[in-house]
């Protein structure tokens, strides 16, 4: 049963990738439909990011009085009617209203999902199930592709995907008795007990800060990224519109790609070797995206930025309960991923400026940027938490 469960964990992790590309991959035809500026993709992305915020901040109360399988059941759906919404949408105010709803959904299920893996699996199971989230991603510009080639229409794409949402709930409303039954020998309390904390006993714990920071810049690098790398393949680089929104999916590509390289990866490296690791591919990717190479040195800068990015959100996801304690795992990655959903909210709607007001070729630089911050506080959260745990350990 416990395997079983692991499986239709990896199904959910497919479906719930497949809606985070949708937004950056169908823009370019988005924001001339509704005849408002291409910088408006970042309000929309800011809606959601709210709504993430708000829901990973309460994952930890949640988790605790409805059960981690209830929570992840209930958010697809309502991330699901939030899709089918877009799907009908035919105005920018429309899509805002929905993407309140999305926003709400996907931060809880982000959220207490993680935490289950973390809690439960090796750490190669939680590389190769974001690894199914990069799936998902990465088919999400090719089934937009599909939608704007065969009908013209971006609603279409959003509503294949939300049929697909609903199909996923139904398989989670049916697993539930499963996430009852769980054994591992690995976790030695219940964690979906006890009384949740408060965001200011969160914050002071000792390394808290630090990787609430980490998590920040590497939300921003990715999503920002994945939101204007087809604007910017469009507008600096010349590509069609379709034809760009399929060369973005090669950055989900790249995660997809670096994600199962990772699960066996980490049979060699720690967590922390990983992330590493992963830094240093995203600023060579960055660095190809800035340095004129034309078109081949964009793409390969899109696929190792992906690359990069693969082994750093599951690896300090992974370390969490190691770091800081089961018992607190559940509350430290909820602020995690609402500290990772202010760098959402914030970066890539300031870079849709920048895209607005300056130049879209910026965006690599403001990514190495981001990068750099993200190394300092990273370093800095091992320093912290090895000094925590050996204080701990002597007495």
């Amino acid at each position: 049963m416990f395997q079983l469960l692991l499986g239709i964990i990896y199904l959910a992790f497919i479906s719930l990738g497949l809606p985070d590309s949708l937004l950056g991959s169908a823009w370019p035809s988005m924001y001339q439909e509704f005849s408002v500026p291409v910088s408006y993709a970042g309000g929309i992305s800011m809606i959601i990011a709210v709504g993430t915020i708000i829901s990973s901040l309460q994952s930890d109360r949640l988790t605790k009085k409805f059960g981690t399988g209830k929570v992840t059941a209930f958010s697809v759906l309502m991330t699901a009617a939030a899709l089918f919404g877009f799907s009908i949408s035919h105005s920018y105010l429309a899509l805002c209203i929905w993407a309140i709803p999305y926003g709400l959904g996907a931060g809880s299920v982000d959220a207490s999902l993680n935490n289950y893996v973390a809690l439960h699996y090796a750490s190669r199971h939680m590389s190769w199930l974001h690894c199914m989230w990069g799936v998902g991603a990465s088919l999400g510009p090719y089934v937009m592709g599909y939608a704007l080639s065969d009908s013209g229409s971006w609603n279409m794409g959003y509503r294949y995907v939300a049929i697909l949402q609903i199909v996923l709930t139904a398989i989670l409303m049916f697993s539930l008795p499963l996430w009852k039954n769980r054994t591992s020998a690995d976790v030695k309390i219940d964690t979906e007990k006890g009384e949740p904390l408060s965001l200011k006993k969160i914050v002071s714990i000792p390394g808290a800060k630090e990787v609430m920071v980490t998590f920040f810049c590497y939300c921003a690098v990715e999503q920002t990224t994945g939101l204007w790398a087809s604007s910017y393949l469009v507008l600096y680089r010349g590509l069609a519109e379709d034809t760009a929104a399929s060369f973005a999916s090669l950055f989900f590509v790249g995660i997809t790609v670096g994600r199962a390289l990772s699960g066996f990866l980490t049979l060699k490296l720690n967590d922390t070797q990983m992330i590493r690791l992963g830094q240093a591919i995203v600023a060579v990717g960055a660095l190809l995206l800035l340095l004129p190479f034309g078109e081949s040195g964009s793409l390969a800068g899109l696929v190792l930025v992906g690359l990069g990015c693969a082994p750093i959100y599951p690896s300090i996801i992974h370390s969490t309960p190691d770091r800081f304690g089961a018992d607190k795992s559940q509350a430290i990655i909820g602020v995690q991923m609402a500290s990772a959903y202010v760098g959402t909210c914030l970066m890539p709607p300031v870079f849709g400026l920048i895209a607005n007001h300056i130049s879209v070729s910026l965006l690599p630089l403001y990514l190495l940027l981001i990068l750099t911050l993200m190394v300092l506080m990273h370093e800095k959260l091992l320093k912290v938490t090895l000094k925590w745990r050996d204080r701990n350990a002597a007495y």
